[in-house]
């Protein structure tokens, strides 16, 4: 018989005691039945998909259950893959993979796959994309979480996955092993250009710039590896509504504007990354 979500999550715990961390007084946490209790009797229960939630109330999120869903539909296709390609090359020795503001989990899933990991967790504010991870095909915990309060253990992950999503520096360095490393992917000028110009043509935000945030990361860590990658995909026929629907650009376009992009489909998108790799020392 196989085993349940829950009971699964409940053995993962309980054969990595040395990982998890009670947001509220950073004590470790011990496995009861269904439950997890740190020595000052905080608790949380796993849910029936096997997932926990730690936040003290609901933080709103612009990423949907519908636009997640989507969003795990193309990532299943290649549209990542020479990005995902570039990351893998930096996950060496893993022990501990991280993936933050991991939406519905598909990239963790792809990644952990590809370099073999075996304690994989993955965590975001949004409960329904973590509702949708639970579904991956991958062995590995998954939590509602507060980026600036993680509820991970001090130096307990080699690697941490910071793809499309904010940073926290500070609880990056506390959870991250000497010399353990954050790879973080940061949308290039030109990321979905073409959908950027049909929804945003002719306002201030058609286009953008990382920059800051880039500086950013060099200030507060090493810089061992940068790699800039741009390339078109061909957008398959049978996912173009998953393609309008991944992001939140779709849904800053008029009404007018999304009936043009149905009428006239984009073909090709450009990807275009930096894959930024560095350490706390």
């Amino acid at each position: 018989m196989l085993q349940k979500k829950i009971d699964r999550s409940a053995s993962w715990i309980a054969n990595n005691p040395n990982r998890l961390a009670c947001p509220k007084c950073h004590n470790a946490f011990e496995i009861e039945g269904h439950s997890i209790r740190c020595v000052q009797g905080h608790v949380y229960n796993l849910s029936k998909k096997g997932s926990l939630y730690f936040l003290n109330k609901k933080i709103d999120s612009e990423y949907t259950k519908e636009m997640l869903s989507h969003r795990q539909q193309m990532i299943q296709t290649a549209m990542y893959a020479p990005m995902l390609e570039a990351i893998a090359k930096h996950l060496t020795n893993v022990d501990g993979l991280l993936d933050v503001g991991c939406g519905e989990g598909s990239f963790l899933q792809k990644l952990a796959t590809q370099v073999a990991s075996s304690i994989n967790i993955g965590f975001d504010i949004s409960k329904e994309g973590i509702e949708l991870a639970t579904s991956q095909e991958i062995e590995a915990l998954w939590l509602v979480a507060d980026l600036t309060n993680l509820p991970i253990q001090d130096q307990s992950m080699s690697h941490i996955l910071n793809i499309f999503s904010p940073s926290h520096y500070h609880e990056f360095k506390r959870v991250l092993k000497p010399n353990g490393k954050l790879i973080k992917i940061i949308p290039g000028p030109y990321y979905l250009k073409e959908l950027r110009e049909r929804v945003l043509g002719g306002t201030s935000k058609e286009t953008y710039s990382n920059e800051k945030v880039y500086k950013r990361f060099k200030e507060e860590l090493t810089l061992i590896s940068e790699e800039k990658i741009t390339y078109e995909f061909e957008i398959p026929e049978n996912h173009y509504v998953d393609f309008l629907y991944m992001s939140p650009l779709h849904w800053q376009a008029s009404e007018e504007k999304r009936e043009e992009i149905k009428k006239h489909p984009i073909k090709t998108i450009t990807i275009d990354v930096h894959v930024l790799v560095g350490d706390f020392s």
